[in-house]
């Protein structure tokens, strides 16, 4: 007996020394501030933000926005928020039921929300839907610079450049030259409300030399818009609210948009309109430092922080987050890539708390500048927001999983109207809800069971049963509709997953496509948890739920590989359909291994698609899928090395922005893929029982953690 209790003991303190390995003594300051960014000349992929998760400012070398124009190729200069949503005037009085287009799929007749071509005025609809509501460009806030001939200053007049970022403070710091006088800026976000604080100190303001410039776009209507455009002056007002010489608004309306920016100084200024949209902020002479605030709103408040109040805020409100949930320290290893993922993990957190954390689910550019629209995508919402609660900052994930709270009745409506149970969520859509024409997003499914994916991770991360009452409307409504989607197969008996959708891999035919292999292993997840919540809460099993899942159609393979689809036994040797995401291995990355899922099998298809993928045609969150996969099949080498895949859309800026192309120099749902990843590579997954699963163990790793959470 004796002997058994030392063994016991024994044990327990190997498994907490274990444990002190992977989660003790990291220097979290040390870690962020290692990699703060430092720019020394113009870079129009280099432009860096600041903000709050519901707002942010983006900034060039000054620390402003001084020089959008050399920007606006690169990663502009934007100014966006939450609130900031815009639509041109419905003339023509368009219906979103003009949009509609009937499918007789399964034997039902099914009516999709898509890209009509034909009669003319449906097209004119869709066009009118897919661009309205957009996401608004608030504004333009940089400086302007005389130099000594009378001229203003350009870009390349910015000379001497330090630029730091200090993720720690969340300050922007901004030292240059013009014509070899000293300038320089410090820039903060204030994080509670949303505006930012600039300090300017330079010989230059004693004479009068700089000023600030308040420039006012239109929106372009178009599918990227990076806030350069003029517009028709006639069709928005900028006008200067109660000026005084120490604080004041401009009020903005276009259309039937109205919003406020309001300013407070350090010294009496002033401010007048030198043009319809360009207000000019003059500092008086003699002194050298100069510092105002500008704050951003649908309507006015009632008073505006100061620069040392919103420098106070940031200061307080970053570490406080640096110091909250995971962190993670390579530097004690010596592999030659250590370093460079250790910087992608520390700027992806600080990105995506800046872009990604607002009360709605995110565009996949954040508030940067709008692509689709600024609408956002409910099939990118897993990767903007699950690793908020992988890294045990649950509460920052759960700010937008409320919103479907809000929409819920359009899904139930979408639901209903194509004669499915429950809740349908859409997929590109707007704050509230609406569905955007699209003919491939009307037939994506994979953002149905994210909901339940991330409400499961709310109720792990308390295990408290206020967590199931509040979700469980949403969980239930989700899986009701999940049940009902199904078609039975009589010749088989089985339920089959289709026809009628596009899978995550969106090169298929929706008329044609059925069971593909990443959609039938969330369905089954997704369901079986849903059931789990009944039962946590001492309901009845549903039992169409447990039949969809006892007798969902098997995982389609074929020559000891799974398939995308049933539906495309030629998807490896078709070129068609070796293309986009590589998204059968979702069924084994976010994803536990299901009954019906052989992992030698997986691992033939993850080989396969190392050898025939274009890889030029993927984009930044298929390669965190891929080391998800890897990390599950036991091939931490493989895991790695699909994070440092040598393909432009894996690239990872200077800013820590993860580009894709020209369209798309910034891509958020990259950023997030990186850190469930890692979260996973880390801290494992259930039923895992190795430590770092996803770091090989060659002795060139030296993986320090803490604060993880586990994967599913």
């Amino acid at each position: 007996m004796m002997m058994k209790r030392i063994l016991i003991i024994l044990a327990f303190g190997i498994a907490v020394t274990n444990s002190m390995a992977q989660q003790g003594g990291i220097d979290r300051e040390a870690v962020v501030r290692r990699h703060t960014i430092h720019i020394n000349k113009p870079d129009p992929l280099g432009s860096l933000t600041v903000g709050n998760g519901q707002f942010a400012f983006t900034a060039d070398v000054t620390g402003l926005q001084s020089f959008p124009a050399y920007y606006q190729k690169g990663v502009p200069l934007g100014t966006q928020s939450e609130w900031g949503w815009h639509s041109f005037p419905n003339t023509e009085n368009y219906r979103r039921e003009e949009t509609l287009k009937e499918y007789e799929l399964n034997g039902k007749k099914i009516t999709y929300c898509v890209q009509v071509k034909e009669p003319e005025r449906s097209r004119k609809a869709v066009d009118y839907f897919r661009v309205n509501p957009h996401r608004l460009q608030l504004g333009n806030i940089g400086l302007e610079i005389t130099k000594k001939n009378g001229t203003l200053a350009s870009i390349e007049d910015i000379q001497n450049i330090d630029q730091q970022l200090d993720m720690w403070t969340g300050e922007l710091k901004s030292s240059f030259t013009v014509e070899e006088v000293p300038v320089v800026v410090s820039t903060f976000a204030h994080q509670e409300q949303d505006g930012i604080a600039v300090s300017i100190n330079s010989p230059l303001l004693a004479e009068k030399r700089i000023a600030i410039r308040l420039h006012f776009p239109y929106p372009n209507g178009e599918f990227k818009d990076v806030g350069t455009f003029e517009g028709d002056s006639s069709k928005h007002r900028s006008e200067l609210y109660k000026p005084a010489s120490f604080g004041g608004a401009i009020r903005r309306t276009l259309d039937t948009t109205t919003y406020y920016v309001q300013y407070t100084f350090s010294r009496a200024a002033s401010i007048n309109m030198r043009r319809q949209h360009d207000c000019i902020v003059q500092p008086p002479a003699g002194s050298g430092d100069f510092q105002a605030s500008f704050y951003f709103g649908p309507a006015l408040q009632k008073t505006v922080p100061s620069y040392i109040e919103t420098k106070m805020s940031s200061n307080a409100q970053w570490m406080k987050f640096w110091k909250s949930g995971g962190a993670v320290d390579l530097a004690g290893s010596s592999n030659e890539r250590a370093k460079e993922l250790e910087r992608r993990i520390v700027l992806s957190q600080y990105i995506t708390r800046v872009q990604c954390a607002s009360t709605y689910p995110p565009q996949e550019t954040g508030l940067t500048y709008n692509s689709w629209f600024g609408k956002p995508h409910l099939e990118m919402h897993w990767w903007h927001a699950v690793h908020y609660a992988l890294w045990g900052r649950t509460e920052l994930m759960e700010k937008s999983l409320d919103w479907y709270f809000t929409v819920a009745d359009g899904a139930r409506a979408l639901a209903k109207r194509q004669g499915f149970d429950g809740l349908r969520w859409q997929k590109m859509t707007d704050h509230h809800g609406a569905e955007a024409p699209s003919s491939v997003g009307a037939f994506l499914i994979w953002q149905q069971p994210h909901l339940i994916y991330m409400a499961e991770l709310a109720y792990r991360a308390k295990k408290d049963k206020k967590v199931l009452n509040k979700y469980k409307d949403l969980v239930f409504g989700t899986a009701d509709f999940m049940a009902s989607f199904p078609t039975w197969d009589a010749e088989r008996k089985r339920y089959n997953l289709g026809k009628g959708l596009i899978p995550a891999q969106e090169c298929f035919d929706a008329v044609k496509t059925f069971n593909p292999t990443y959609e039938l292993a969330y369905w089954q997840w997704a369901l079986t948890v849903a059931q789990q919540w009944r039962q946590r809460l001492g309901l009845p099993r549903q039992k169409k739920w447990d039949s969809i899942v006892k007798q969902l159609a098997p995982l389609p393979q074929a020559n000891g590989v799974y398939l995308a689809t049933e539906s495309t036994p030629d998807c490896y040797t078709n070129e068609r359909y070796i293309t986009d995401h590589p998204a059968v291995l979702g069924a084994y990355s976010s994803l536990p291994a299901s009954d019906r899922l052989d992992t030698t099998v997986m691992k033939n298809t993850y080989d396969l698609i190392l050898k025939v993928w274009k890889w030029e045609t993927t984009w930044g969150w298929d390669f965190p899928l891929m080391a998800m996969t890897a990390t599950r099949l036991n091939m931490p080498d493989k895991a790695i090395d699909a994070l440092f895949m040598p393909v432009q859309t894996n690239t990872y800026l200077v800013n820590g922005h993860n580009y894709q192309d020209d369209r798309l120099t910034i891509y958020l749902p990259g950023n997030g893929g990186l850190l469930s990843a890692v979260a996973m590579m880390c801290a494992g997954y259930d039923q895992n029982k190795k430590t770092t699963p996803g770091f090989p163990k060659d002795g060139s790793w030296t993986v320090k953690w803490e604060g993880l959470k586990p994967m599913f």
